[in-house]
């Protein structure tokens, strides 16, 4: 970390054992990425006068290149806040969490929902049932007509958009389901 962790306590008393505790989970987010800018924490008593039953609330700002990651583990969302230390190791695995999905955004890693292919009919044998289509890359594609979904057999021309899944054939690529797109 570029920087020392900055932990700042409102309403109870800053101990070592604290101190460390934070210190120590801000040391392990590093092996998820090594280029954390600063730490800044804060460990707070929703009830001054309490002995029992105070609810803390943690909230971990983290600087990366960039962005900045910002955890708050609030006490009525968590009610097994009463202890200090855990309110304070959920936060940070909650911060774990999310440096994880910044480093998967920054490397490209993050999954992108692909939808079915898509084509266009080229050649359409109406009273054989069936014809063939064009993916994007070109390829033809056979299909029959009982893979044409919602009975739009009839209404397939050459020209009409559609998407598809698609299967090997016994003689090359076949659509097993074909959609039209727009009527």
């Amino acid at each position: 970390m570029e920087h020392p962790v900055q932990v700042t306590f409102r309403g109870l008393e800053p101990t070592d054992a604290l101190n460390k505790l934070v210190e120590d989970n801000a040391r392990e987010l590093e092996q998820y990425y090594d280029k954390i800018e600063s730490c800044r924490v804060v460990v707070e008593s929703t009830h001054r006068r309490h002995h029992q039953g105070n609810l803390y609330h943690v909230r971990v700002l983290l600087a990366v290149p960039s962005e900045e990651i910002v955890v708050s583990r609030d006490p009525p969302e968590h009610a097994q806040h009463e202890d200090m230390y855990l309110a304070i190791n959920d936060a940070f695995k909650e911060t774990a969490r999310r440096l994880e999905d910044y480093v998967r955004r920054r490397r490209g890693q993050v999954k992108k929902h692909v939808g079915p292919p898509h084509g266009r009919v080229v050649k359409v044998f109406k009273d054989e049932g069936y014809g063939f289509l064009e993916d994007d890359d070109g390829r033809e594609i056979y299909f029959h007509r009982n893979s044409v979904l919602d009975g739009a057999f009839p209404r397939v021309e050459v020209g009409t958009e559609v998407r598809f899944a698609e299967e090997p054939g016994e003689k090359g690529p076949q659509a097993s389901s074909v959609s039209v797109i727009g009527r």
